[in-house]
C-alpha cells in the first residue's frame, strides 16, 4: 500500500511540477526583491542619519513604518494571489484538498461496507 501512495504522489508531483515551479519562482524572485529594496532603504535612512540630514529617531520611524507598510501590502498580495491560484485550479477542473479527502472518506466508508457484506456471506 505504501509503494502505491509513493507512485501516486510522485505523479501527482509531476503533473503539478511545471506550474508549481513556476509559482515558486516567482515567489521567491518576489521575496528577493523586496529584500533587496528593504537593504536599499536601510542603507539610504542610515547615509541619511550619518549626514545628519534625518534624526536617527526619525530614521528608525520611517523604517518601522514601511516594514509595515510592506507588511499589509504582502498580506493583500498573498490573498489576491491565493485567490487566483484557486479560480485557476478551478477553471482547470483540478480537484481541491477538500474533493480529494471528501472521495478518500466515501471510499473508506464503502470499503467498511463491502467488508461487512463479505463478512455476511461467510
Amino acid at each position: 500500500m505504501a509503494t502505491k501512495a509513493k507512485s501516486e504522489e510522485t505523479v501527482e508531483e509531476q503533473e503539478v511540477s511545471p506550474m508549481y515551479e513556476g509559482m515558486r519562482k516567482l515567489i521567491l524572485a518576489s521575496i528577493g526583491a523586496v529584500a533587496i529594496a528593504q537593504e536599499e532603504l536601510e542603507n539610504l535612512v542610515d547615509k541619511l542619519v550619518e549626514r545628519g540630514e534625518l534624526a536617527e529617531k526619525e530614521g528608525k520611524k520611517l523604517l518601522d513604518e514601511m516594514k509595515e507598510r510592506r507588511r499589509r501590502k504582502g498580506a493583500k498580495a498573498e490573498t489576491e494571489i491565493n485567490k487566483r491560484v484557486e479560480e485557476l485550479m478551478r477553471s482547470m477542473n483540478v480537484p481541491t484538498k477538500d474533493d480529494i479527502n471528501a472521495l478518500n472518506k466515501k471510499i473508506n466508508d464503502l470499503d467498511k461496507k463491502v467488508d461487512g457484506l463479505k463478512k455476511a456471506q461467510e
